[in-house]
């Protein structure tokens, strides 16, 4: 049963029989599959007293006091280079370091944020999957979203336009970006060595439309805050080259230095509407450290 007793991020129920963990709550969340309640518990999410338990077959008794905790990510879990910030039966977001693939490619299949947390699902269920919905180059750091079926990718990668509320990135460039604020619009296509590049001219390319305030400059860098209206392969580190200020770090489009370690790019904030319940969900990453030393 139910209690009234609940935070935002709790629920509390009483048991009423003598049983085991694990059968409780299948019968609590009959909505959901039997493998998806197993993962809570392996998340260490169930409370019994107050204790947190893992047990599938822990005794219940009547008058216990179980509560559950919605959303946690992994205690468990260790990632390198990312962090959970959300997980639910639908989705996976993390926060990812720079230098971490997004996915494996001919060169490394081994450490990607795609392999730590397919590995990561199937600790609970062998069967268990998850699908990219949208990559981050190596470099960049930040806020990224996987699907745990291939429906729900399908139903974000088809919706993605007007799922995607905010997306948006801080970036530390080259030089004194001397408009405060200012939209860059271009068509975007890619060479045969892979390299992206703007044409002006109106459908020869993929349109692209990046919009950039200055957060504060000196020291010959920029740092800007960028919001996407699209979301093109490589679209800010073009941009920014079209402007005459690359990204630090970013030598393939045109950086001459990295004074600070790193790439100058971290998505920030990504906000979207569950693609089940249709909720308005924001994550949102601090801006790295680095960026800020030489501000």
């Amino acid at each position: 049963m139910k209690t009234n007793r609940q935070n935002s991020n709790m629920e509390e129920y009483k048991v009423e029989k003598t049983t085991e963990l694990l059968p409780f709550l299948l019968e609590t969340f009959s909505n959901r599959s039997r493998n998806a309640v197993k993962s809570i518990l392996t998340r260490g999410q169930v409370y019994v007293n107050n204790q947190e338990i893992t047990e599938h077959n822990y005794t219940l008794q009547p008058g216990y006091s179980v509560t559950v905790q919605k959303n946690k990510a992994a205690k468990a879990a260790t990632f390198e280079k990312m962090k959970i910030l959300y997980e639910d039966d639908a989705i996976i977001v993390i926060e990812k370091d720079s230098g971490l693939l997004s996915i494996a490619t001919e060169k490394e299949r081994s450490l990607t944020a795609y392999k730590q947390l397919m590995e990561y699902v199937q600790q609970s269920n062998p069967n268990d999957r998850i699908f990219v919905v949208h990559r981050l180059d190596r470099e960049t750091s930040g806020v990224m979203l996987f699907a745990k079926s291939e429906k729900i990718k399908k139903i974000l990668q088809e919706g993605w336009s007007e799922m995607v509320q905010e997306r948006s990135y801080v970036a530390l460039v080259e030089g004194i970006v001397k408009k405060s604020e200012d939209t860059i619009t271009s068509w975007l296509k890619e060479t045969k060595t892979f390299k992206m590049y703007s044409s002006k001219k109106a459908g020869d390319g993929k349109k692209a439309i990046t919009h950039y305030k200055v957060i504060k400059a000196n020291n010959n860098l920029s740092l800007l805050s960028v919001y996407l209206e699209t979301g093109r392969k490589n679209q800010i580190r073009v941009h920014m080259s079209d402007i005459g200020h690359p990204i630090v770090g970013d030598k393939k489009y045109g950086a001459k230095a990295n004074s600070i370690g790193r790439f100058g790019l971290h998505a920030i904030v990504l906000a979207i509407k569950h693609p089940v319940t249709s909720e308005l969900l924001r994550f949102k990453s601090n801006i790295p450290t680095e960026f800020l030393k030489k501000k």
